[in-house]
């Protein structure tokens, strides 16, 4: 099952954010190499600057997704305002369809 990740920094993180991120992105690819990651990316705020992030996942279950989700290192540093996860059905663009 896939799982879309949706993660809203808290206000005026932005410092922690880039101070976490050397984790964080070592923290995908090791998802990404285990099959995990399906796709990710920061969300931007009006100014164009990172102010969340977006991954669809595949996981086993709602309880792994969440898992997953509290792994990440910016999750991890308490960057994160809010997380949504919601089941994913990647319908349009899907390269393994």
């Amino acid at each position: 099952m896939l799982y879309a990740l949706m993660c809203k920094d808290k206000p005026d993180s932005l410092d922690l954010r880039m101070a976490t991120r050397p984790p964080h992105v070592d923290y995908l690819k090791s998802l990404e190499a285990s099959g995990v990651l399906k796709m990710a990316g920061p969300l931007l705020g009006d100014d164009e600057k990172p102010m969340g992030s977006l991954l669809v996942i595949s996981a086993g279950n709602m309880k792994e997704a969440e898992a997953i989700a509290a792994g990440d290192p910016y999750a991890m540093a308490g960057l994160f305002a809010s997380t949504e996860i919601r089941a994913f059905n990647w319908v349009f663009k899907n390269p393994e369809a």
